[in-house]
């Protein structure tokens, strides 16, 4: 019996009069290719919208700044007055590397919340973290409580720092001893956030009238109390995180297809998902620590960045951090600009434009 003909590979069937295999491949991975080119220039766009808004942010104050004077003080160049170059070093350019840094932060810890319990409601906040960062920030300025031998101008940043970080701390030895799925996590999650904000309301119903005020300040956001200290911590806990979760980016976008298909494609789920909740336990905390509550950031720009360029978590992680920066970078423009001499707290701004960006997106995604 003569042996069966072998079948040819599918890319050589059918194949055009005079085209090799290696042109018909070509022309099979053309989609491909223009779609990968299109998603990097989704991103590289917004990074220049990024690059545009910081700059406006510097250069917008109640002191006029023009381009040339922001030049000049960066470079040290004649023409331009010594309290121009203070002010551009000490306040605007921390503020604003401030509003970038969180932006990025929040936006990155929501995408990775997002992915890894696939809920596309989840945020920083959704699991507590933002609620235990208020209370530690409560026991702070009404109780005066902390660690023992730290500077005042610390205590509050430390204590949310610390409430924030050990709420997901508690919040997965709970699930793991639980069994910690995605779903059991956020259910954990919602009982958190209402704790602690039972929490936050008995401390502020003992407090004095001046600690009442300077916490309700704290908690509506605000970049105006961060330096270059805060600059720098931030600088580093996102330089250290995005790098990392970029490196599991093909595991994360295996997780969008499900935990049972991931886990087939031999992807350590229960691993992943905690190393992934430290990572946003650790940004989400720095990011209340330093600038208080700010709202819809990590939930909107997510969202955003998926509309863009996809799930693909090659092109999304990156997406993410840059359209969450650059919001956050427009709230802290808008934030100067709204009411003539007044500077309000970012996250107000970021809460009154989030509220109708997120409604627009969830009418959008369901006429889709």
């Amino acid at each position: 019996m003569m042996p069966a003909p072998e079948t040819p590979p599918p890319w050589t069937h059918p194949m055009p009069l005079g085209a090799g295999p290696q042109t018909v491949r070509d022309q099979r991975m053309r989609p491909y290719l223009d779609m990968v080119r299109r998603r990097r220039f989704l991103v590289a766009s917004m990074a220049g919208i990024l690059v545009v808004s910081f700059l406006l942010d510097v250069v917008t104050g109640p002191v006029d700044m023009g381009f040339g004077q922001l030049i000049g003080a960066l470079f040290g160049l004649e023409g331009v007055t010594p309290s121009e170059t203070v002010i551009l070093w000490s306040v605007r350019l921390p503020q604003a590397l401030t509003a970038v840094l969180v932006g990025a932060a929040l936006a990155l810890a929501g995408a990775e919340m997002q992915t890894i319990l696939d809920n596309p409601l989840a945020s920083p906040f959704t699991l507590g973290v933002s609620a235990a960062g208020s209370f530690g920030a409560a026991l702070a300025v009404i109780l005066g409580a902390g660690l023992p031998g730290l500077p005042p101008i610390w205590l509050v940043p430390v204590n949310a720092f610390l409430f924030a970080f050990g709420s997901v701390l508690l919040l997965q030895a709970l699930a793991a001893r639980c069994g910690g799925g995605s779903d059991r996590l956020i259910l954990f999650g919602i009982a958190m956030v209402f704790t602690f904000n039972a929490l936050v309301a008995l401390t502020q119903f003992v407090a004095s009238e001046s600690a009442l005020q300077q916490f309700v300040f704290w908690t509506m956001g605000s970049i105006s109390r961060t330096g270059w200290t805060e600059v720098a911590v931030l600088a580093l806990a996102v330089a250290v995180a995005f790098p990392a979760s970029f490196a599991v980016r093909w595991q994360l976008t295996a997780l969008r297809f499900g935990e049972d298909r991931a886990r087939s494609f031999g992807v350590p789920v229960a691993r992943l998902r905690l190393v992934a909740l430290l990572r946003v336990s650790l940004l989400a905390a720095l990011a209340v620590a330093f600038v208080g509550t700010i709202g819809f950031v990590g939930l909107v720009a997510p969202h955003i960045a998926r509309l863009l360029v996809g799930e693909d978590h090659r092109f999304f992680l990156p997406a993410s951090v840059l359209t969450g920066a650059a919001v956050l970078s427009l709230a802290s423009l808008a934030s100067k600009l709204l009411v003539t001499g007044v500077l309000l707290p970012i996250g107000i701004v970021t809460s009154l434009v989030g509220i109708p960006v997120f409604f627009a997106l969830i009418v959008g995604r369901r006429s889709g």
